[in-house]
């Protein structure tokens, strides 16, 4: 079959992931990413290969989902799906290359996590990575693309279970409830106890807070 994309596919998440098939590929990969916006933690990709014909419903954008919906679809994601990856950039990745070449970064990390390689790579927005796999860059593509919209489940819930365990490590910030987003709560801690080690000492909102050493031992930073 020849291979050809169209500009033109129905808004549908099924049904545009089954339009791109019937032009020959078979296996789309749906990338997505989750923690661009957070002022402590990594920034998490996942990509994900359904099998084809597969449908899911309440399969979408994760931030329509609610944390407890999501955790019923990540389980049933893994059990169905062809093959998931996922991967991320931590906090001092971010503060050197930027938050948009990380987020890029961990999402060609996560497809070569993939144990099956792609035909077709369907990323969210308007990106392309340096990859040799056919690709396609997909505006609102985890509204769009069932592909995608899977991927950005895998990645929501996997970043909010590394926030969990990053809150055992760093109990004054409250990041199992946050998640590193710049809750009032977080911003207040950060004022009181400055910025831990997973900070991202680049973002405003950390870098103009007084930056005092982080004792890991107590738990507490410093005077």
């Amino acid at each position: 079959m020849q291979r050809t994309l169209f500009e033109t596919l129905p808004v549908d998440g099924f049904c545009f992931d089954q339009a791109i098939r019937r032009r020959g590929f078979r296996l789309l990969a749906g990338v997505d990413e989750a923690g661009r916006g957070p002022l402590a933690g990594p920034v998490v990709a996942a990509a994900v290969i359904l099998p084809e014909g597969m449908n899911l419903s309440g399969v979408t954008d994760s931030k329509k989902v609610s944390p407890t919906r999501r955790e019923e679809l990540v389980e049933k994601i893994h059990q169905v799906a062809v093959s998931v990856g996922v991967g991320w950039v931590e906090a001092q990745e971010i503060d050197r290359i930027n938050i948009l070449q990380a987020s890029l970064t961990a999402m060609v990390r996560a497809i070569q996590q993939l144990k099956v390689p792609p035909d077709l790579v369907l990323i969210d927005g308007p990106y392309s990575l340096p990859l040799s796999i056919p690709q396609r860059s997909v505006v609102k593509g985890d509204v769009r693309s069932l592909s995608i919209a899977a991927a950005s489940i895998v990645a929501k819930v996997h970043r909010d279970h590394l926030m969990r365990t990053y809150h055992e490590l760093y109990p004054l910030y409250g990041f199992a409830r946050h998640k590193g987003y710049p809750t009032q709560e977080h911003l207040q801690a950060l004022r009181r106890f400055g910025p831990c080690p997973i900070h991202r000492r680049s973002f405003h909102g950390v870098c103009s807070v007084k930056d005092t050493a982080y004792d890991a031992t107590s738990g507490a930073n410093r005077p």
